[in-house]
């Protein structure tokens, strides 16, 4: 796990929300952005502050695991 930007230029990257995300409060959520090789996270409330990148897979585990609970 790195934080940075590496990955990709951040206005370069589609940034998605889940479905599930509060509609009453749209910046109380994390953003997702896939790249071939990375899938970053970050907050919503702060578009322009640190991201969380993992390999795809690990963050597909962690969605199945979530999934679950």
């Amino acid at each position: 796990m790195t934080h940075g930007t590496s990955a990709g230029e951040a206005s370069e990257l589609k940034w998605l929300k889940s479905s599930y995300s509060d509609s009453s409060n749209p910046s109380d959520c994390v953003e997702v952005a896939h790249t071939p090789a990375t899938v970053l996270i970050r907050d919503s409330k702060e578009p322009g502050g640190a991201q969380l990148m993992v390999a795809p897979g690990a963050w597909v585990a962690f969605v199945r695991f979530a999934a679950r609970r």
